[in-house]
């Protein structure tokens, strides 16, 4: 799970196998996001203010962990939601930013040791993620 900024460069991660569900994973990565401050020293940023996330997130303990940490969490509705809807129209225009993270996921993909999975290991996975990570970064910071 990647977690980028609104420019599609990416700020935190979290790399598990393919098994574990997303929303259970969503505060690990949220918490793995760091963020440095320019024209002052101190501590890194940790909070986001909000999360633009698929369909897959729609969920009510996610919302109200999200919620006492102070971040908005904007995700559609599943068609198969039992409980009334959290969200109305307004919250929802910013979903049509979400392209920006699919972006970022193709410019992850061209990176084609990240996409054709040699490696069993996934410390040497790891490395190549950074590496892609890093070269998707410095494209973005030199443009």
């Amino acid at each position: 799970m990647v977690v980028v900024d609104g420019q599609g460069v990416p700020l935190g991660k979290q790399l598990y196998s393919a098994s574990p569900n997303e929303v259970r994973l969503a505060e690990e990565t949220l918490a793995s996001v760091r963020v440095s401050r320019q024209h002052r020293g101190g501590r890194p940023r940790q909070r986001v203010r909000r999360v633009i996330a698929d369909r897959a997130y729609d969920s009510d303990p996610l919302r109200a962990q999200l919620a006492e940490r102070g971040i908005e969490l904007i995700a559609p509705h599943r068609w198969n939601r039992s409980k009334p809807r959290t969200q109305d129209g307004r919250a929802l225009r910013r979903y049509r930013r979400r392209w920006k993270i699919e972006r970022t996921f193709a410019w992850l993909g061209n990176y084609r040791r990240l996409v054709v999975r040699y490696d069993r290991s996934i410390t040497i996975y790891e490395a190549f993620f950074h590496i892609a990570c890093f070269m998707i970064t410095l494209r973005r910071v030199l443009k």
